[in-house]
């Protein structure tokens, strides 16, 4: 069919079929503030975007709070704080109920997680999915993606599942990837419980998040990869040394290749600070195979019991800090 019929039909000009599409300019300043922005995110997650304006401002570099704010969704970060409304699922995906309060994680493959990140490149970024398993922290599988779709997501589930068999129970916050049919479907078919953590769920992302922090400092930030090729292969061998080389104080100095091969050193209980009152601190982010000293006990108690005891409108005491060790 002649381009001049197929314009007509299109209710096109032929001026926008020849014209030829130039690549978006790369923005030198925008990549320079983007990697300001993703040092400071990895040290303090919690700093907004105007702390940000303030730092880059020391730091020699002035941009105002509209393009940090910008650079900032382009990459899917936010700062750690309360927003107005920020929580709501996409009202077309299902969602499950939370179910791992109180469990302590005690053996491989009883629970997996997975989350998403991104990883600055010379022109541009990339995201990066991992899926571990909670009790050894290995990682089971991962993928690298210059979109946020969910393929990538489900590719990485499929091979994980293929590897390793199925966990009892996947964990997942709300996020549109893992809320999609094409991921919880795969879920469904292997008869895999689904839980997906919402509000006042703060810790459930700490062993992951741990993760992109080691990624990121002992591996990216050190190479400096220009291009999805070279980032392949640098992940690809940092993978393979924190799974079977790499130590873990958390694992009692095993590797997790070790832990996870033998079940021994690892397990994990998430600590519920927004339980009932008088509700007991459980192991924390260490082996679920000591328990917890009964003073440290007894303060958790105590500090649940003056929670309840809170006036409207009052504001509750901050969490108790949780340290997850590498």
């Amino acid at each position: 069919m002649p381009v001049v019929r197929r314009c007509e039909l299109a209710g096109v000009f032929r001026a926008t079929v020849y014209a030829r599409q130039k690549p978006d300019a790369v923005d030198e300043l925008d990549l320079l503030y983007s990697r300001l922005i993703d040092e400071e995110y990895t040290r303090h997650p919690f700093h907004g975007t105007r702390r940000m304006v303030l730092l880059s401002d020391k730091q020699g570099h002035t941009v105002n709070r509209k393009r940090v704010q910008r650079l900032l969704r382009e990459m899917g970060l936010a700062g750690i704080a309360p927003g107005p409304n920020t929580s709501r699922p996409r009202p077309e995906h299902k969602t499950w109920p939370y179910l791992l309060r109180g469990v302590s994680v005690v053996r491989p493959n009883q629970v997996w997680t997975r989350d998403i990140t991104y990883i600055r490149l010379a022109h541009g970024f990339v995201y990066l999915v991992a899926i571990i398993d909670w009790y050894s922290r290995r990682v089971l599988g991962w993928r690298i993606s210059n979109s946020m779709e969910t393929a990538f997501c489900v590719s990485c589930l499929e091979d994980a599942l293929r590897d390793y068999g199925n966990p009892e129970i996947f964990t997942s916050d709300q996020g549109a990837q893992f809320t999609s049919a094409a991921f919880t479907g795969v879920l469904e078919r292997e008869d895999i419980v689904i839980s997906m953590d919402g509000r006042g769920r703060v810790f459930d992302n700490i062993f992951v998040e741990r993760l992109w922090r080691n990624v990121k400092d002992e591996d990216v930030y050190l190479h400096g990869y220009a291009t999805i090729g070279e980032l392949t292969i640098g992940l690809t061998k940092y993978f393979a040394f924190y799974n079977g080389e790499r130590p873990h104080r958390a694992l009692n100095d095993r590797t997790p290749d070790v832990a996870y091969r033998t079940g021994t050193g690892g397990g994990a209980m998430i600590v519920d600070e927004f339980g009932g009152a008088g509700a007991e601190s459980p192991v924390p982010l260490r082996s679920t195979a000591d328990s917890a000293p009964a003073e440290e006990k007894s303060k958790a108690t105590a500090k649940s019991k003056a929670r309840s005891r809170a006036k409207p409108g009052q504001r509750r005491p901050a969490a108790i800090a949780v340290e997850c060790t590498a």
